[in-house]
Formats: C-alpha cells, sequence, structure tokens
C-alpha cells in the first residue's frame, strides 16, 4: 500500500495497459481513377509478407514524401533526403547506395512517385468539389450504361467460371449451361462495342473537369499547397487528412521513433 492510500479505501483501478504501437493509416480517395490503390496493395502485400516494412516502398513512404513536399517544397529532393524526420524514405534504396547513378536512380524514382501521388490529390480534390456542388452523373448517359453492362459481364463470368472445368470433364449438363453463358456474354459485349462507339461524340461536347468544378488545376494545386503550408514542421497532417484509425491502408505497427 502506497503512502497516500489510507486503510478502508478501495483499490485503485490498474492503469490501462498499452496495446502496442498504433497501426498507420493514411489514404487518398482517388476514386480508382489512378493506379495508386493497386500499386499500394501490391507493396504492402509484398511489405508484409517479407517482414520489410521499411525497405519496401509503400503507402507510409508516400506520406512521408508528401510531408517533406509540404515542408521542403517542391522537387527538393535532397533536402527532404537530408532531413533526419524524413529518413524512411531512404529505407527502401539502401541496398542500391553502391551503384554508381544511386543519387539519379532515386530523385527520379521519388519525382515519378510524386507525379502519381500528386494526379491521385487532384482527382480527390475534384471529387469533393464535386460532392459539394451536388454534381451526379446522368443515368442515360452511355458511360453509365458502359458501366452498367461491364459489371454485368464480370458478375456473370465469376460466378460460371467453374463450368468450363466442368465442361472439360465431360459433364454435359455443365457443358449446356457453359453454351448460354457464352452467348449471354457475346451479347453483353456487343452491346458494350455499341456504347463505345457512342462515348467519343458524347465527351468531346462534355466541358473539362476543372470547368464543370469552376476551378482551374492550377487552383486545385494551389489549394492543396496553401491547406500544407500552414502545418507543423513535423507533419501530423497533410491537406486536412490525418494519419488516424480507419478502413484504408492498414500496416502492422507504427511509424518509427525519431
Amino acid at each position: 500500500m502506497s503512502t497516500t492510500e489510507q486503510v478502508g479505501d478501495p483499490p485503485k483501478a490498474p492503469s490501462p495497459k498499452p496495446h502496442g504501437k498504433p497501426r498507420f493509416m493514411f489514404n487518398i480517395a482517388d476514386g480508382g481513377f489512378t493506379e495508386l490503390h493497386t500499386l499500394w496493395q501490391n507493396e504492402e502485400r509484398a511489405a508484409i509478407s517479407s517482414s520489410k516494412i521499411y525497405d519496401i516502398w509503400h503507402r507510409r513512404h508516400d506520406y512521408w514524401l508528401l510531408a517533406g513536399i509540404v515542408l521542403h517544397g517542391y522537387a527538393r529532393w535532397t533536402d527532404i533526403q537530408n532531413d533526419g524526420a524524413f529518413g524512411v524514405i531512404n529505407e527502401p534504396f539502401k541496398g542500391e547506395a553502391s551503384k554508381g547513378n544511386y543519387l539519379e536512380m532515386k530523385n527520379k524514382f521519388l519525382a515519378r512517385r510524386f507525379k502519381l501521388l500528386e494526379q491521385a490529390l487532384v482527382i480527390e480534390e475534384q471529387l469533393r468539389r464535386a460532392a459539394y456542388l451536388n454534381m451526379t452523373q446522368d443515368p442515360s448517359h452511355p458511360a453509365m450504361a458502359l458501366n452498367t453492362r461491364f459489371a454485368e459481364v464480370e458478375c456473370l463470368a465469376e460466378s460460371h467460371q467453374h463450368l468450363s472445368k466442368e465442361s472439360m470433364a465431360g459433364n454435359k449438363p455443365a457443358n449446356a449451361v457453359l453454351h448460354k453463358v457464352l452467348n449471354q456474354l457475346e451479347e453483353l459485349l456487343s452491346d458494350m462495342k455499341a456504347d463505345v462507339t457512342r462515348l467519343p461524340s458524347m465527351l468531346s461536347r462534355i466541358p473539362p473537369v476543372a470547368a464543370r468544378l469552376q476551378m482551374s488545376e492550377r487552383s486545385i494545386l494551389s489549394r492543396l499547397a496553401s491547406k500544407g503550408a500552414d502545418s507543423h514542421p513535423t507533419p501530423v497532417s497533410l491537406w486536412g487528412r490525418e494519419v488516424k484509425g480507419d478502413r484504408w491502408g492498414e500496416i502492422g505497427g507504427g511509424d518509427r521513433d525519431r
């Protein structure tokens, strides 16, 4: 019993034990219009399976690359790499340090990666703006019909993919069903082809996305940069987003102690 406790006092509740480091969460909601999320998925799978969370570039490194750009400026790759706060972005390149073109290769990768992130951020801002303006797609537009038919093709193919093996094994009922499914797929693909031929004339009459959002691409980028410029030198948020618990980009373990 401690000196501050008295006889008859109820025992103090034990302090909750920490549940380890928080998981790293970060996302750019690009609506699937870039390859960013496909890359993240593949990279994170490789990083987790090999237990090389810092040695394989993935979502975590992209976050700190963006944070470094907010702090040091566009294309200031050397300054970002030399800043100890962003040392995590150097980890994937340690094995290449002996190569003669090491720095050039590293800077080219960072520039290429940032270009992809920038595209995703611009799209995210456009989608947010579209939601704010309550903009919706005309359901009669050929693009919507094409999207619907593509979903039907995908569903039909996935739900009957077992039929080909059964048909090859000599299952006659399965063979009959397979032929019906193939006929349905052929009809859907024919309809999609017709939709595609109508798209160019429709798209040519649609004004650019930036015009419909009443924002230029430069103003979008300026808005993103102005949000990031007010952040603290030790970055904890980017353009209004935070690293926090949600369903996006779950990577076990927190960042290294710096």
